[in-house]
């Protein structure tokens, strides 16, 4: 399909650069076959009926963003790398600025360039291994628990750029810029509409006699990259890893079986779903990479409701939510919330999409 039919204008004064407080206080724009209608979050419960289930994605958010620099002689060059995707205990491929001051084999330091080539013996650095356009393989010099630690205690939380160009991260990004089911460390973006739940929505949803499961996808920062491809087909998605255990999968498979219905938690947790579903629908375990890409014509074969964040302009998660409910329903569904004032993006309003 045509990139440009999943364009739109979005003003910029529409894009969230706090989360609502609380964060179940944020507007939910409900899109049904039957048409649109404001609500919120809190409201989530009266959408649901006995023996749903919500899948939500565990990932949590480590503080990706890297910057670093690289010296030739005398001449210092600063290196800003956002890792997104972990190769193993000491390999990570990572976006690079400026990429074309990166040579294969070269050195990047993370730290300050003054510290000294005492301070400089033990610190962090990396070895360019392979280079694509504005994306390398670093190869670190400590791994494991270690590299995660040294990670931990010099890296920043990954804002997605739309909010970082417009203000400096703060202490507050590492609680805000984080889920309520975070556990399973290694993501480089937050899941974002599990960003709206708190303890009270998690209760009024177990009492509305839906059940939660948790799944696992490590969202990379591939998910904030436009798509440069005129055409749908010429897109090439960065791959993710995720896992959906065997016993949350039989649980899925028996809720759906008594006539439940399977309401993922965001496009993360929809995308690891389709990924282990079988054509019949029946969700398998999972353990692995997936680079799935959904767009209008796709079959779903596991899930039923999507609660969701406004998406980008020509992405793959807009031309994901159009697939699940229809290109010109999303199209409306987003003029009604430009038109109504909701707030776009990572720490914006959600929109729940129903099939029916």
């Amino acid at each position: 399909m045509r990139v440009d039919l999943f364009d739109f204008d979005l003003p910029e004064d529409r894009i969230a650069l706090r989360p609502a407080e609380p964060r179940d206080s944020a507007r939910m724009l409900v899109v049904a076959p039957q048409g649109l209608s404001d609500s919120s979050v809190r409201d989530l419960p009266n959408f649901l009926r006995k023996g749903d289930v919500m899948v939500v994605n565990d990932a949590k958010v480590i503080p990706a963003q890297l910057f670093g620099w690289r010296r030739r002689s005398e001449a210092v060059a600063r290196i800003d790398a956002t890792l997104h995707k972990r190769e193993d205990a000491s390999h990570w491929r990572a976006f690079v600025r400026p990429a074309k001051k990166l040579k294969l084999g070269e050195k990047v330091v993370f730290g300050e360039p003054g510290e000294g080539a005492a301070c400089q013996a033990g610190a962090l650095w990396a070895e360019v291994k392979e280079k694509d356009e504005g994306e390398a393989l670093l190869s670190f010099n400590l791994s494991g628990p270690a590299l995660d630690d040294a990670i931990f205690a010099l890296g920043h939380m990954p804002l997605p750029p739309y909010i970082a160009a417009r203000r400096a991260e703060d202490a507050s990004d590492a609680r805000d810029y984080q889920t309520l089911f975070a556990d399973r460390s290694g993501a480089v973006a937050a899941p974002t509409a599990g960003l709206h739940f708190t303890p009270e929505l998690v209760e009024s949803v177990l009492k509305a006699g839906a059940t939660i499961e948790k799944v696992t996808l490590l969202v990379g920062a591939g998910t904030f990259l436009p798509v440069k491809a005129e055409d749908t087909a010429d897109h090439r998605m960065h791959s993710e890893w995720g896992e959906i255990p065997a016993e949350v999968a039989a649980r899925l498979n028996a809720a759906r079986a008594a006539g439940g219905r399977i309401v993922a938690v965001g496009t993360t947790s929809l995308r690891i779903l389709e990924s282990a579903a079988d054509p019949s629908g029946e969700i398998k375990s999972f353990a692995g990479d997936t680079a799935i890409f959904i767009t209008p014509g796709y079959a779903f074969r596991a899930v039923d409701v999507l609660m969701t964040n406004f998406h980008l302009p020509r992405s793959t998660l807009f031309m994901l939510v159009s697939a699940f409910a229809g290109l010109d329903r999303m199209k409306a569904a987003y003029a009604h919330a430009i038109e109504h004032g909701y707030r776009f993006y990572s720490y914006g309003d959600a929109c729940l999409l129903l099939r029916r």
